[in-house]
């Protein structure tokens, strides 16, 4: 898959909006939304055309794919998957994505960042379902339970984001106790907080 190499910063000042990419420095002065409120290259400052139809598509599109932080490809093949199963194609594509096992760790409160959480995945520090779980893109099942491995607990990179992320909010879909966690059910559209209108996403795929 490719990888973005360059700031993740830029991605949040492309869309204008804070994606929350960089853990806790997004939460502080020094998030470069915050001192730079407008898009990234020597034209970012001056760009005062009228966004067209597709534009407005593609942005949503854009924002929703770097929240998350997938590729094109990976975006893609969700939206098809919403859109043959039953229900309304944004809420599934959101749906689909939210359930993703690096954002599921994220929003349990064990990763500052998706970023974060897709590297502790990748390096083998959770289970599902008592069985080690090393592949980010797993799509959870309401029901299924996630937790910290039992000799990971004891390091201290995983310990001080248990303590940090102790006091952090969890989704009502969501339940957690300490190192353990549950998918309750798979969310609702007003559980889901991503700053799209997912609607616009289907226009832009659908045309």
């Amino acid at each position: 898959m490719a990888r973005h190499t360059d700031p993740v910063c830029k991605l949040c000042r492309r869309e204008g909006q804070k994606l929350f990419l960089k853990g806790d420095r997004c939460y502080t002065d020094k998030c470069a939304v915050n001192r730079r409120s407008y898009a990234p290259g020597q034209h970012g400052p001056s760009r005062k055309q009228k966004p067209t139809e597709y534009s407005i598509q593609l942005r949503a599109k854009q924002t929703a794919r770097r929240y998350y932080g997938l590729s094109e490809s990976q975006f893609h093949r969700y939206y098809e998957m919403a859109d043959r199963a039953a229900g309304m194609t944004g809420t599934n594509l959101l749906r689909i994505c939210e359930s993703r096992m690096d954002n599921v760790v994220y929003l349990l409160g064990w990763a500052s960042s998706r970023a974060e959480a897709r590297q502790l995945v990748t390096h083998g520090h959770f289970q599902v379902n008592g069985q080690k779980m090393d592949i980010p893109s797993r799509l959870l099942r309401a029901g299924d339970t996630v937790c910290i491995k039992e000799k990971s607990r004891d390091g201290e990179k995983l310990k001080a984001l248990l303590e940090g992320g102790a006091a952090r909010p969890v989704p009502a879909w969501l339940e957690r106790g300490g190192p353990e966690g549950k998918l309750l059910s798979l969310p609702e559209r007003d559980q889901i907080f991503v700053p799209v209108e997912e609607h616009l996403i289907v226009e832009f795929y659908s045309k």
